[in-house]
């Protein structure tokens, strides 16, 4: 198919010459640069290469353009290819309204005109943008077929487990031409549902997260039996401490249960982290940071759930729930929280038929023309209704304070305002749902007005409370009344160190009760809740680490 292709578009054609020079200087030996001078030009020249089999690795396009601009260009590049990295180029001028437009197309970057020297400007974001594309390549979104039922939470649990992982499936409906086939050629009907045919047909009807991450070419062992470090949770925090455990020599792997990325990779869009101006949403973010960890040579263990800890002389084992174990010189506790379930009647029942904790960005597309209710006031549920907002008629964020500002950050509340079918309503609880197979309505309760009705709801996504994942520990370590992780100062008491303390010296700032196992990010007692304090406590826990071992 010849060398994948770099494509930028400018209708100013002294910026496209020098675009494409400095392209060609860079990568011309092994990329083709195509440059068009509109957007109509590009697309054409797109289709061209679509139907000759050809590949587009990263497209860049002018923001100002006649005609048709630069994110309604990318728009209708994406259904050509889907997997290709893209960018816009902006003059200063426009920086704010391209800032404001990336929130509607997933752009990974833009560029400032000019961009000189391009070796500071240029080409770094452009090698970023091919190690990412040279990550996904070509693949098409079929690779492992999902046939399953709308309102069936064991298909909703399937799809959401392949999408938070970041693997390309293609969803079938149960009762679908398509999806019918697949199931009379697997022999089998719609109450074995979910089915998942992977790439080289092999059809498994029913099956558990582990045998879907096998299919899917995640890792679910170890390579070896002991560890210079175990990482336990795979949100920020211990992405944070995987990537500088392993660029700092350590054997190291992270064992996550669920999906790497954790809540916040769950965002649809997170804008105040260091460094991403334009934001950066959840998925984007831990793809980049499982990469990076990947790249220091550090391992990730998928669907492996730990539900024990003890201390073996210098060793520290972990006990997985299939019985197996592992040991490592040190333990990091990255697990981070899960979201509070919602004490109402009939949410259990419903819930992956309706009603879904976080964002569960699988389902946008099929709330088209639907009521969306959001019930929470911090950010996450703020990310998650500017996200929905794009699909539903309506998104109602029910808030249990007096306002959103105690809770949520200014920048989210200004957006939220914006938008005309985002709505939110203050002092109000869900003390109901209700629907036959699937939710149809909720009950609200709303103490500022004293009323109680039903309203019709499809889609009823809860954001309320953080509660710590740490019952497996039962008493291997000290956790406060709510379950969080006590560490460093908050284990002394008048100076006094922790019962079992064998060592000549206070706990490190993240050290828990038994030395050398540490805490990090939102599972640590009085830690703060943000991102970035995450992946800071991941990357200092790895300093303290060291400090431990030396001591050995």
């Amino acid at each position: 198919m010849g060398h994948p292709a770099i494509l930028t578009v400018d209708d100013d054609a002294s910026v496209s010459r020098a675009i494409a020079r400095d392209l060609r200087r860079r990568y011309g030996e092994a990329y083709r640069i195509i440059r068009a001078a509109s957007a109509a030009e590009a697309l054409e020249a797109l289709k061209e290469l679509k139907l000759r089999g050809g590949r587009v690795a990263v497209i860049l396009a002018d923001y100002r353009m006649p005609q048709m601009n630069g994110i309604e260009f990318l728009e209708q590049a994406m259904d050509l290819f889907p997997h290709a990295r893209r960018a816009l180029l902006t003059a200063y001028a426009d920086t704010d309204a391209a800032i404001q437009a990336i929130n509607v197309v997933d752009v990974d970057h833009y560029l400032l005109k000019p961009w000189d020297p391009p070796e500071e400007k240029l080409y770094p974001v452009i090698d970023a943008l091919l190690d990412a594309w040279q990550a996904t390549g070509d693949r098409e979104v079929t690779d492992i077929r999902v046939v399953g039922h709308r309102w069936s939470e064991p298909s909703y649990q399937i799809r959401d487990f392949l999408a938070r992982n970041l693997v390309p499936y293609k969803w079938l409906a149960a009762d679908d031409p398509e999806g019918r086939r697949l199931l009379e050629a697997a022999g089998v009907g719609p109450e074995s549902i979910p089915l998942v045919v992977t790439a080289d047909g092999r059809a498994m009807a029913q099956p558990t997260p582990s045998e879907v991450a096998e299919a899917a070419g995640l890792s679910t062992a170890p390579e070896r039996d002991f560890y210079d470090l175990i990482i336990v949770g795979g949100g920020p925090a211990g992405l944070g401490a995987a990537v500088y455990g392993a660029s700092e020599g350590l054997k190291t792997l992270l064992v996550e249960r669920q999906a790497v990325g954790g809540q916040a990779g769950q965002s649809s869009r997170i804008e105040n982290y260091l460094g991403f101006p334009d934001g950066i949403s959840g998925a984007q973010l831990t793809d980049r940071a499982r990469r990076q960890a990947g790249k220091f040579s550090a391992e990730v263990l998928n669907t492996r759930e730990v539900v024990g800890l003890r201390a073996d002389g210098s060793a520290r084992t972990l006990r997985f729930a299939d019985g197996g174990e592992i040991s490592a010189h040190s333990i990091v506790l990255a697990t981070g929280v899960a979201y509070r379930p919602l004490a109402a009647a009939g949410v259990a029942e419903l819930t992956g038929s309706g009603v879904y904790y976080g964002s569960a960005a699988t389902e946008g597309p099929s709330c088209a023309g639907s009521d969306v209710y959001i019930i929470g006031g911090a950010n996450s549920a703020g990310q998650a209704a500017l996200f929905f907002a794009r699909y539903a008629r309506s998104v109602t964020l029910l808030v249990r304070g007096d306002s959103l500002e105690a809770s949520m950050s200014y920048y989210l509340i200004q957006q939220l305002n914006k938008i005309d079918n985002v709505h939110v309503r203050t002092r109000c609880e869900v003390v109901g749902a209700q629907g036959n197979g699937h939710l149809q309505a909720i009950t609200i309760c709303d103490s500022k007005n004293n009323t109680v009705t039903s309203v019709e709801c499809g889609y009823l996504f809860v954001f309320i409370g953080a509660e710590p994942r740490t019952d497996w520990l039962g008493g291997a370590v000290a956790r406060d009344e709510k379950g969080f992780v006590y560490t460093g100062p908050d284990l002394l008491t008048n100076g006094t160190r922790p019962a079992g303390w064998d060592r000549d010296r206070d706990p490190f700032y993240l050290e828990c009760s038994v030395p050398g196992i540490f805490a990090a990010g939102d599972v640590r007692a009085n830690s703060v809740k943000r991102v970035a304090s995450a992946v800071g406590e991941g990357a200092m826990a790895v300093t303290l680490v060291h400090r431990y071992l030396e001591a050995q």
